[in-house]
């Protein structure tokens, strides 16, 4: 290989492996702790603030006693409503008649996982979140949050909230969490309303979360925890991950999904909300929360004729499988396409995740293996698949250094700068002589680089790998604390990670062994040009420490073990590669070339010979306006 070929071998590693640093470029530093104490005090006060306005609103409510559903804003003795069918728990508040508390049955928190409590999973709940609808009447704001509903028709996965008047005015929300699912149907009704309403009276939703920290390390869950959204005319898009974020939305949204990295709570719409207005907050890490949703919008309702609004929640994790069959129960003919809410990265990467990666790991996960012998056997099937380049990119640099001597005869034949393109085409020549290519080498690179990445985006949202042990690392899902410390150091954090410093660690051995390689083949000269280049690739191990030294365990076990299987092909292929032999072999094809002299250059060669035919003519041509000119 030239200076050129593997320049761009390494730029291309650099961005398979720099690519989570790049996308981070943007993101903000974290508050100070001053900064944080005031923020909670300020926060406090707000708080405060909007207690009191609330409790002066009640005081001025209960005293108008001509107000619509009057009776309704005195507290009643209903207690919470919960719903239950094994999978999710809802806990329904009779003031408001919303959702207050939605529990995962099925998993559980970091914190109780590693303190071995059965418990399930809190979403959300009451403390955290708030959920309201609003009506626009003829005379004022009817917000249920004021307002306290009797659950009517309860069973263990269904009820009716109902908030009714004594001339028969009622609002009814029904609930009905799907059987063994993660999907709860919900409507709005009105009944006997039509003197309160004015026709396409649209209901005002505000729904707002602090979502919760589930996973051991905040920085790599808050890296994956956004506010995610789909467009009803295009697909998923979603807020800044790492950076506060404000937008309002001028195309109708088919549903809003408050997201973290493994668990969603998503507001589907039969008919699409308009008006959408998103934000995300970065909350501070120690603080128990990742970010602060909002999303305000409107939802199509015409209550003067009492129709129905449909809605669907989804309470459950990021799973691709399970998301993409909560179609089978979506409400409207567009589908929702949840899937989109596991990030399998950009189009091509998206492509090979979703066609190979996931197919691959759901056979495995059947087989019901730890998932670190899944890695390891997809580690190993990539690895046969690309061997058949990869032995084909090593032969072409052993046929290289096996002309090596060859190679040398050339170079001592055109000494000076000048002849550098006479040189280069005798090169070539050579090598088209011997059948050799000296871009062979490329071709694996470019099969393993979109790989690397696709993997990069898929294991960090395999929910499988969630609290599942090897070794060391309790939890493949996060990063593994070989050793440990309170104070945060920049750039590093407060622990060692052992997997990532073995990635590492096989990124310098394969490295070495691919310089060793390409060191047989290169002259003297670009030895010398290449030497700021190793320096390089023996310091690029150094910053994907400090970058992946926070992430998954699974992820730095999965790049460990792939280069590991890189070096030993590598050490393999040296090993049974016979130079003698190899050298025969182009001799032999050297004399059946030679014999065939109507065969034509081709390649880079021909290339290099057009370039040489037009050089000479361009010196012929000046030599010819000097001659002219000196006439």
């Amino acid at each position: 290989m030239d200076k050129n070929t593997i320049t761009g071998l390494v730029l291309m590693l650099c961005v398979a492996l720099a690519f989570p640093y790049i996308s981070m470029i943007g993101a903000e530093e974290q508050p100070q702790q001053v900064e944080q104490v005031n923020n909670e005090q300020t926060a406090a006060e707000s708080n405060a603030a909007v207690e009191a306005q609330a409790q002066n609103e009640e005081i001025a409510l209960a005293t108008d006693s001509t107000a619509l559903f009057f009776s309704a804003r005195e507290q009643n003795m209903q207690e919470a409503v919960v719903l239950d069918n094994g999978k999710v728990q809802l806990v329904i508040n009779p003031k408001g008649g919303m959702i207050a508390r939605a529990n995962l049955s099925e998993y559980r928190s970091y914190e109780h996982y590693k303190a071995n409590i059965d418990a399930p999973l809190f979403l959300f709940d009451e403390t955290n979140s708030e959920m309201n609808f609003s009506f626009e009447t003829k005379d004022d704001i009817l917000s249920l949050k004021d307002y306290y509903f009797v659950a009517e028709n309860q069973t263990d996965t269904s009820v009716t909230m109902v908030m009714s008047h004594p001339n028969g005015e009622a609002i009814l929300l029904d609930y009905a969490l799907l059987p063994d699912n993660y999907l709860v149907n919900f409507t709005i009704r009105a009944k006997n309303m039509q003197k309160h309403f004015s026709r396409n009276s649209d209901i005002q939703v505000d729904w707002k979360d602090c979502v919760k920290q589930q996973e051991k390390g905040y920085y790599f869950e808050n890296m994956y925890s956004t506010l995610t959204y789909k467009l009803t005319e295009d697909g998923a898009e979603n807020l800044a991950e790492m950076e506060n974020e404000q937008e309002k939305l001028q195309q109708p949204v088919d549903w809003i999904a408050f997201k973290n990295q493994y668990f969603s709570a998503v507001m589907i719409a039969k008919e699409s909300f308009t008006n959408v207005d998103l934000k995300s907050e970065q909350m501070a890490e120690y603080s128990g929360y990742l970010k602060g949703y909002t999303a305000k919008m409107n939802l199509p309702f015409d209550a003067s004729a009492e129709e129905v609004a449909n809605l669907q929640f989804y309470f459950g994790p990021n799973h691709y499988r399970t998301l993409q069959k909560m179609d089978d129960f979506r409400l409207s003919e567009r589908e929702n396409d949840l899937q989109e809410l596991v990030d399998l990265g950009w189009p091509l990467f998206r492509w090979i995740n979703r066609f190979f990666t996931i197919y691959v790991f759901d056979y495995l996960t059947a087989l019901n293996l730890p998932m670190w012998i899944v890695l390891l056997l997809i580690t190993l099937l990539l690895r046969i698949i690309v061997y058949p380049p990869t032995k084909k990119s090593f032969l072409s640099g052993a046929r290289m250094r096996v002309l090596r001597p060859k190679l040398d005869v050339i170079n001592a034949k055109y000494p000076n700068k000048e002849d550098a393109l006479k040189r280069q085409q005798e090169t070539m020549q050579l090598y088209s002589q011997y059948g050799v290519s000296p871009m062979g080498g490329c071709l694996p690179m470019l099969i393993q680089m979109p790989i690397w990445i696709a993997m990069f985006n898929f294991i960090p949202n395999a929910i499988e790998l969630r609290q599942q042990s090897f070794l060391w690392a309790d939890d493949l899902s996060a990063y593994d604390d070989v050793i440990s410390w309170g104070t945060e150091i920049w750039g590093l954090g407060n622990h060692l990670s052992l997997f990532c410093l073995l990635f590492c660690a096989a990124q310098i051995l394969y490295s070495w062994m691919t310089m060793r390689q390409q060191k047989d083949t290169m002259t003297p000269e670009q030895a010398e040009q290449m030497k700021m280049m190793n320096w390089m690739m023996y310091l690029m191990p150094l910053m994907f420490f400090f970058m992946f030294n926070k992430y998954s365990s699974g992820l730095n076990y999965y790049y460990f073990i792939s280069l590991l299987f890189s070096a030993i092909t590598m050490w393999w292929l040296r090993k049974t590669t016979d130079d003698k032999k190899l050298l025969e072999q182009l001799e032999k094809r050297y004399e059946e070339n030679k014999k065939n002299p109507q065969k034509k250059t081709s390649g880079l060669a021909a290339r290099l010979e057009a370039m040489q035919k037009q050089q000479e003519e361009l010196l012929k041509r000046q030599q010819e306006i000097k001659q002219k000119r000196g006439l």
